[in-house]
């Protein structure tokens, strides 16, 4: 639900702010006042196209800042978790949207964190969805009505249990292909495992040797140095040096002599404890790394031909990772695996057979759910096209005719059908769904989508909206002029079922008919004024009171006696039937 609106230097808006209440929101004022260009700002929340000549003259940027409520979209919460942007402890979203002057580009953010502009369309198209005359609306895209005729006849638990036969009937089908192209070249196939398994048994691989070849291989290298090093050092901790003007004495033998020092001075003076101790220490450690260099320098035995042989050892690993491909530890691997599929290639006849059981049932019990599914959905979609047939004759539309079609494709390794060929499937079922109408008497039914007229469009979306808004899963539903071309019979008719909708949806309308804008829970009143030489929009949530005045205004052009009496009236006969 749309909590909060704020539009800066967005068309001819310098700054607007609108709270909106969780029902019905009307927006209603003179034309060219603003009202449509609050839903242009909606729109760019949704990831819409965007230029440079939607931000104010003289101004830099435009923003637009939409503040949304959660409760009513626990279905994106995995959707903002996914690209980093959900803030756990709000149980709110930000969306914002700023245009710059001087290139035309946009950034979009989501909570403060930048995002591009598909993410901002994918989260925005899932809270806002905006219908107009001339919109390219979800409910006009065919590739949605399949999801809507399954929800309005409540059909999405069947759907899933087709889903996930389909799954296994896939995945057994895919091993079938599997086992059949291997089945032309099994016994070749069973003569590579087994050298590949003699290979590495007689090569006697271990997973890290060739890294322990190579760093023995760097130590034998340097085997002359390496022994130098050790008795240099052995021989500083140990022997000392001789000879010279100045001789070095051991190490140990030095650090002892200053431990018996240091120990004798604590005896006299305590204060110098502590450096006593630590005069032993280093002792003791000078003895411990004299030892551990001791037993080092004993192991350092360098056989002759040492790296003749790890030479050799690293040429047959390397021509076994030549011979077969990857590494040391994936051809181990793949030894182990070898006799499991030397088992299954040597019996692949009677597992085909196995998985061709498998098949048939799996198919069986896929064109039991889906025809079963098809049924229902060619039952509901009579349901459907019924309902949407009266309320478009409550809209003054009675020789509207409407249907759902549905076709399905031919494919040979589909589902068999009674009497026809077999017919592809998905994950979806058989069907491909779509929604026909013929707005006038004697015309063919056509697609939605290719429907002409603005208003026949206005008022079959509100027809459709009002039926399927129980399953519409988007929580703020917009309406911009949808009651174009409707008279005030028929403007009662859409007030109602534009409020109906309310019962589980958020509803913002702009509206040019006082029956219409009667059933308002939240009325709003766009005005343009002039001041310093520039065009200002602002809003103003109105009062009892001044709601009569409004309707009165709409009705009369200029309030009267006689217009405010009428739009007393036209507010009373709402409220009784929001009452019921």
């Amino acid at each position: 639900m749309l909590l909060e609106l704020q539009i800066r230097d967005f068309a001819i808006i310098d700054r607007l702010h609108l709270r909106l209440e969780a029902g019905f929101n009307v927006l209603t004022g003179e034309t060219g006042a603003g009202k449509s260009i609050i839903i242009d700002a909606l729109g760019t929340l949704r990831g819409e196209r965007t230029d440079v000549s939607l931000v104010r003259a003289g101004c830099s940027r435009a923003r637009i800042e939409g503040i949304f409520s959660l409760e009513d979209s626990p279905h994106l919460i995995p959707v903002l978790q996914e690209y980093g942007v959900y803030d756990e402890d709000d149980g709110q979203i930000i969306l914002a949207r700023e245009i710059s002057a001087e290139s035309g580009r946009s950034v979009a953010r989501i909570n403060g964190r930048a995002v591009s502009t598909s993410v901002l369309r994918e989260v925005g198209g899932q809270l806002i969805d905006i219908h107009g005359q001339h919109e390219g609306l979800s409910l006009f895209n065919p590739r949605t009505h399949l999801e809507m005729l399954d929800r309005f006849g409540e059909l999405l638990p069947l759907r899933q249990q087709v889903a996930e036969v389909v799954v296994r009937l896939r995945r057994v089908r895919e091993e079938l292909i599997d086992l059949r192209r291997s089945e032309a070249r099994r016994q070749e196939r069973i003569e590579e495992l087994h050298f590949l398994i003699e290979d590495v048994a007689a090569a006697k691989l271990r997973p890290s040797e060739e890294e322990d070849l190579l760093r023995e291989r760097a130590v034998v290298q340097n085997a002359a140095r390496i022994t130098g090093l050790a008795n240099e050092a052995y021989s500083s901790l140990y022997e000392g040096r001789e000879g010279g003007r100045s001789p070095v004495r051991p190490v140990v033998a030095a650090t002892a002599q200053i431990a018996a020092a240091l120990d004798e001075l604590a005896r006299l003076d305590p204060s110098v404890a502590a450096l006593a101790s630590q005069a032993n220490d280093l002792h003791y450690q000078a003895e411990d790394l004299a030892a551990a260099l001791r037993s080092y320098r004993l192991s350092l035995d360098f056989e002759a031909d040492r790296i003749d042989q790890i030479e050799d050892r690293l040429t047959v690993l390397r021509d076994l990772q030549r011979k077969y491909g990857g590494d040391i530890a994936q051809l181990i691997e793949r030894a182990e695996r070898a006799e499991a599929e030397i088992e299954r290639l040597t019996h692949s006849s009677e597992h085909i057979a196995q998985l061709e059981a498998q098949e048939a049932h799996q198919l069986a019990q896929l064109t039991r759910l889906a025809r079963e599914l098809s049924a229902q959905r060619r039952s509901v979609g009579d349901q459907l096209a019924t309902q949407i047939e009266g309320a478009m004759g409550d809209l003054a539309m009675p020789n509207v005719r409407f249907a759902v079609q549905m076709t399905q494709s031919v494919d040979p390794h589909g589902v068999p059908m009674p009497d026809a060929a077999a017919v592809g499937f998905d994950k979806t079922g058989i069907d491909q769904v779509e929604f026909l109408i013929s707005p006038n008497p004697g015309e063919p039914l056509k697609p939605l989508a290719r429907i002409a007229s603005g208003g026949e469009s206005a008022r079959l979306l509100l027809a459709l909206k009002s039926i399927l808004s129980r399953v519409d899963e988007v929580p703020t539903l917009i309406f911009d002029e949808i009651d174009v071309g409707v008279g005030g019979r028929a403007g009662q008719v859409v007030g109602q079922k534009l409020w109906a909708i309310t019962e589980k949806h958020q509803v913002i309308c702009i509206s040019h008919l006082p029956q219409v804008a009667a059933f308002a829970d939240a009325h709003y009143h766009i005005r343009k004024e002039f001041r310093s030489d520039r065009t200002h929009t602002s809003v103003h949530l109105l009062s009892v009171e001044e709601r009569i005045e409004e309707l009165a205004a709409m009705l009369d052009g200029v309030p009267s006696a006689h217009s405010r009496a009428n739009a007393h009236e036209i507010l009373e006969r709402a409220e009784r039937w929001k009452r019921g």
